[in-house]
């Protein structure tokens, strides 16, 4: 009973820090505007010109921040639990990158693509890039390793970069490109949030449906097939999922590393190692954290904006060295 009193506290305050991480995203920023003018665009229907920057503005750009956050802190967790890695994080795996290379390949080939075409080709971008990494991962004998699938996904994400630079250069759409590549929330609108939230939402859903299977999954092949799990089965559809959620995430912001891998570190500090409990936790702290990472990006230099993935690198990099460098036990 003091553990589930004691989770229920972590998930309650999660959920406050989610909701005044957003009152305070939605409320400042180059505009001046303050909680009054929040409260009214919310519930007084009022359309006043700063209500029209709240409600056109920020409110989509914030919204989908939560969603990029927790896609990608959901899709990290999934990974590092498959895998048994610590390592693993989507945007140094190879999926943003591939979705980043498809993003360029149908700018080129197929002018004025619809924003439904751009999301088919995040999806089929990131399954390409993460099916390149875990295939060359497994070429050797001995399976995987974190070591081996990092340096797989440093490889394949340089070579699917280099190919969507080369695209853009040849076809002189280095601007659209560089939007996607840069990563960033700048124009989202309500209509794109209307087509993919509907796809992450129950992306997420799903992987917490599937979070028993994850666990038994991220102690070992062996104990899980003992349990009577089918592995395959269980992969296969966690594979979907991540691309599914990477995706999403790529088709609202861009390239963006290390949200997979930071947040679920955090997380697993703050509910142990059952991912019945990891899962749901990364919907509220990745969605608090790309909050605060939009937040920063637009009051640093306000008026103009640092890119935020500038700000997850400046935040991301140095965890992911003290990663590798120390090590850290996914199962304990």
């Amino acid at each position: 009973m003091d553990r589930q009193r004691a989770l229920g506290i972590k998930f309650t305050a999660g959920v406050l820090l989610l909701i005044a991480m957003f009152i305070v995203a939605v409320t400042f920023g180059a505009a001046n505007t303050t909680f009054s003018d929040v409260y009214r665009a919310i519930f007084t229907g009022d359309r006043s010109s700063v209500s029209l920057i709240l409600i056109e503005i920020r409110f989509p750009r914030e919204i989908a921040a939560v969603v990029v956050g927790a896609a990608l802190a959901v899709a990290g967790a999934i990974m590092q639990g498959m895998t048994r890695n610590p390592l693993a994080d989507p945007g140094l795996l190879g999926l943003t990158a591939g979705a980043n290379a498809a993003l360029a390949a149908a700018f080129a080939f197929i002018p004025g693509i619809n924003y439904m075409g751009i999301i088919l080709a995040s999806f089929v971008g990131a399954g390409v890039g993460a099916g390149l990494v875990f295939g060359i991962a497994s070429l050797r004998r001995g399976g995987f390793s974190p070591i081996k699938i990092v340096l797989a996904g440093a490889a394949v994400s340089a070579f699917l970069f280099a190919i969507a630079e080369g695209i853009a250069l040849t076809f002189k759409l280095s601007q659209n490109v560089a939007q996607w590549t840069a990563g960033g929330l700048i124009g989202t609108t309500w209509y794109q949030l209307d087509l993919l939230v509907p796809i992450a939402a129950g992306g997420i859903v799903a992987a917490i449906l599937f979070s028993k299977q994850l666990t038994i999954l991220s102690l070992s092949e062996e104990v899980a097939i003992g349990l009577g799990s089918k592995i395959g089965q269980v992969k296969a559809v966690f594979f979907v999922l991540v691309i599914i959620l990477a995706g999403s995430a790529v088709a609202l912001a861009g390239n963006l590393a290390f949200v997979g891998l930071l947040v679920p570190h955090i997380v697993r500090a703050i509910v142990g190692t059952d991912y019945r409990y990891i899962l749901p936790m990364c919907v509220l702290v990745g969605g608090a954290f790309m909050l605060l990472a939009d937040t920063a990006g637009r009051l640093i230099n306000a008026p103009y904006e640092t890119p935020v993935a500038a700000i997850v690198a400046i935040a991301g990099l140095p965890f992911f060295l003290y990663v590798v460098r120390k090590g850290v036990n996914m199962t304990a």
